[in-house]
């Protein structure tokens, strides 16, 4: 079978959820029945049940993950009361915080300590703030001194610095050896920690003096010595590097892992790349939530309460902001009563300045974001994205213009409509970048409900520019 074959034979996801969603109500129903009448169908009951552990135990951690965050909270508990145990730890680290919130709020103390306890230092230090706090005493003094210690150090730095994201599990060797006494130590292990592409060479006092390729392991001479084909020029990293910065020198030299060093030179652990590829997975998602105004990622199916905490304070600024876009219609309703054009042509000149302010400021913000422009090129981003406005808005304000004017037979509200487009263009391209900027200087995420900020000023911005050009030369 041909690994094209393979793809199309492995079914969905989708398809798998609504496999699991079927048996779950097959199941609701059986339950029901056997609640109802004594003598129940306990073999079809047992059938389901069978069917759906069977589903569950041949998907991936990642998969059921996926599974438990697209269920109801009464479904996501039923099938995780089904997980085996031996897989509870694995699927807390994929699943997001809110729903591994609700995972735990459904376990006992004995089950979560057997959940986490087999987990990596790394992996434990990234679910410990989840965590009861009463399980963490047992949790940390069933740890060894080592593991403790790893667990303490990893939960010392900020989420987004490479100490936070860093492994311990890597292989170390001497550089006093030969390849072949490499090869048997190698040999000894059951398996290689995940995504070893390179040993790490390292002295005495356990300082990093090179790396040793895998492949070049293999293709040399077992006679040969690992100083002689070591790589002693490394990519490393500090625990306290900025992981956002570690993910661009991963893509940019097409890193698989990479060693994590004290000032000192001293090897303290690896970076790998399936953990900055979550974490730039999840900084796009924390960015894509901040424009709309979320404070934070948001179980689907969490209870209203919740969902109107975390949705209330944009929605309270939108609020403010449509509010202020009322008044300056208000200031305006002799015209528009007067020409009820006015009315239906509006809310085009909003629109499209709000469209335009979202393409620049999305524009922009990626560009912070990759470190491709900062607070001292403003002046050039203007000049730059004011030109383009410019000329979208003679074009497209030109089009509608001409709309306007065969529609309402007068050309003086066609060359209103193309000025205040225009005009509201140019707004947008001023604001788009000004808003990401400020948030720069002011040390707050340029992201952060730009979306909402900059339909907010485009709404009153062309209402006002409308209404206005309208009331000086129509009236």
């Amino acid at each position: 079978m041909t690994e094209l074959d393979a793809r199309a034979s492995t079914p969905r996801l989708q398809d798998r959820l609504e496999a699991i969603n079927d048996l779950l109500r097959r199941r609701e129903a059986l339950v029901a029945l056997e609640a109802a009448t004594p003598a129940g169908d306990t073999e079809a009951l047992a059938a389901v049940d069978a069917g759906l552990q069977a589903t569950l135990d041949a998907l991936h951690p990642a998969d059921l993950a996926d599974v438990l965050e697209s269920l109801p909270l009464e479904g996501r508990l039923a099938v995780w009361q089904r997980v085996r145990s031996d897989r509870d730890g694995e699927i807390l680290l994929e699943v997001s915080d809110s729903v591994r919130e609700s995972l735990i709020a459904d376990m006992d103390d004995s089950e979560i300590l057997a959940a986490v306890e087999p987990l990596d230092a790394d992996e434990l230090a990234d679910l410990v703030d989840d965590l009861p706090t009463e399980v963490l005493p047992e949790l940390m003094a069933s740890l060894d001194a080592q593991e403790r210690e790893r667990v303490q150090a990893a939960m010392s730095y900020e989420d987004d610095q490479v100490g936070a994201l860093m492994d311990f599990d890597m292989v170390t060797i001497r550089e006093d050896i030969s390849l072949e006494v490499v090869l048997r130590y190698l040999r000894r292990f059951e398996e290689l920690p995940a995504q070893t592409d390179k040993l790490f060479v390292v002295n005495a006092d356990h300082v990093l003096t090179g790396v040793l390729p895998l492949h070049w392991l293999l293709v040399n001479s077992p006679d040969k010595m690992v100083r002689e084909i070591m790589a002693p020029d490394v990519n490393t990293f500090g625990p306290e590097d900025d992981a956002y910065d570690v993910a661009q020198a991963f893509e940019r030299y097409d890193l698989v892992t990479a060693p994590v060093v004290d000032a000192h030179m001293r090897l303290i652990g690896r970076i790998a790349v399936d953990a900055m590829i979550d974490f730039i997975r999840e900084e796009g998602e924390a960015e894509a939530l901040s424009r709309g105004g979320l404070r934070e990622e948001e179980d689907i199916f969490a209870s209203v309460w919740k969902s109107v905490r975390n949705r209330w304070a944009w929605l309270a600024t939108n609020l403010v902001t449509a509010f202020i876009a009322s008044r300056v219609i208000g200031l305006f309703e002799h015209s528009i009563e007067r020409l009820v054009a006015l009315a239906a042509l509006m809310p085009i000149v909003a629109g499209i300045g709000g469209n335009s302010g979202n393409q620049t400021i999305t524009m922009i913000v990626r560009a912070m974001a990759l470190e491709q422009v900062g607070v001292n090129q403003a002046a050039r981003l203007w000049r730059k994205e004011l030109g383009v406005a410019l000329i979208n808005g003679l074009v497209w304000g030109g089009v509608i213009g001409i709309v306007a004017w065969l529609l309402y037979d007068s050309a003086s509200l066609g060359l209103v409509m193309t000025a205040a487009m225009t005009l509201n263009l140019l707004l947008a391209a001023f604001m788009g970048v000004g808003i990401p900027m400020l948030m720069v200087k002011l040390g707050r995420d340029p992201a952060l409900g730009s979306s909402v900020l900059i339909t907010a000023m485009t709404d009153s911005g062309g209402f006002f520019i409308f209404l206005g050009l309208a009331t000086l030369f129509l009236m």
